[in-house]
């Protein structure tokens, strides 16, 4: 099968490219508006992602074989009738779907958060299926925890595969999960590291659980609290797995959550952030720390990607992907 060209829409700081990169598949596009994400971007890829993707003109986009976009969730105006591709405009499932009209890829490939089964009363999934659909695809989507595909990290994002009708798919299933033995303590920085200094939390209100897990699990494992014990302000064991890594969020353990290492609390790291999202460990990181939160946060698993991708190149490689 030759060389598969894909384009990057908010692409960030390039989990999908990172995934991609791993099957020899070349990118001819990037976008996001984020100036951070497109630094970053730059610092590991070579080339500085163009910006506002509603001000590129389709015809400007090189012609590609797979769409990749991780798009924000947003709800649809419709009322009355119908509208079709025009339901969808204000949103950025919009521009997907304008440069799929004037380029016709084989594949699409997106992400969103778990929210979006369930967002608007499950209407934006059923619209966004059905404006897939007529603009011409056989969709198919899955709910994948990060845990169970080979990262030490609870992330449960929805992933949709979407194959042009006149591929004729119509057997392709997710990956199956690999469920790995690999809990947070294999990838932290040691205790003693100077980088850590600042994530080290002591409070007088921690409370803690008389037992801690002596056992790894794929998941996990609360075992205190400080304060009154809300999102950002809870405890996990390192022989667990992280819990989702987050672009915003309070409390004084907001973003990465707070681990007992060494008998010592902290935050995470943003170089252990990478290491929970999949990406290799000369992987450039931002110089801000709250900035690579943000952006690791904001980014795709890139092993759960890559294993999306195989089972793509599984189920194509003896087709053209060609446009029609």
């Amino acid at each position: 099968m030759r060389k598969i060209n894909f384009i990057d829409l908010f692409c960030g700081i390039g989990g999908f490219r990172s995934a991609l990169a791993s099957v020899n598949a070349e990118c001819v596009f990037s976008s996001d508006t984020d100036s951070h994400a497109q630094e970053i971007y730059e610092k590991n890829w070579g080339e500085k992602p163009e910006g506002d993707i509603t001000q590129i003109d389709a015809k400007d986009i090189p012609e590609h074989d797979l769409l990749c976009a991780g798009f924000p969730c947003q709800s649809f105006s419709i009322s009355g009738n119908r509208g079709g591709f025009s339901d969808a405009r204000g949103t950025m499932l919009y521009e997907i779907l304008r440069i799929v009209s004037h380029h016709n890829p084989g594949i699409l490939l997106l992400e969103n958060v778990k929210n979006y089964l369930t967002h608007d009363n499950g209407r934006t999934l059923k619209t966004t299926i059905q404006l897939l659909e007529d603009s011409g695809y056989r969709v198919f989507y899955s709910l994948l925890n990060s845990s169970r595909y080979g990262i030490p990290q609870k992330r449960e994002r929805i992933y949709f595969v979407c194959f042009r009708k006149d591929k004729i798919v119509t057997d392709f299933q997710f990956p199956e999960p690999t469920d790995e033995d690999f809990v947070l303590e294999d990838i932290l920085l040691p205790n003693n590291d100077s980088r850590l200094k600042e994530l080290f939390i002591e409070r007088s209100d921690l409370k803690l659980k008389k037992d801690f897990p002596s056992e790894r699990q794929n998941r996990p494992l609360r075992i205190g609290t400080v304060g009154k014990g809300g999102q950002g302000e809870r405890v996990y064991s390192s022989k667990g797995h992280a819990i989702t890594l987050s672009a915003f969020g309070g409390g004084i353990g907001a973003k990465t959550g707070m681990y007992m290492i060494d008998n010592k609390i902290r935050r995470l790291h943003p170089v252990e952030c990478a290491r929970i999202m999949g990406f290799a460990d000369d992987f450039q990181l931002h110089d801000r720390p709250n900035v690579s939160y943000k952006q690791f946060g904001n980014s795709v698993a890139v092993p759960v990607v890559s294993k999306i991708v195989l089972s793509i190149f599984d189920v194509i490689k003896d087709r053209s992907l060609e446009a029609a």
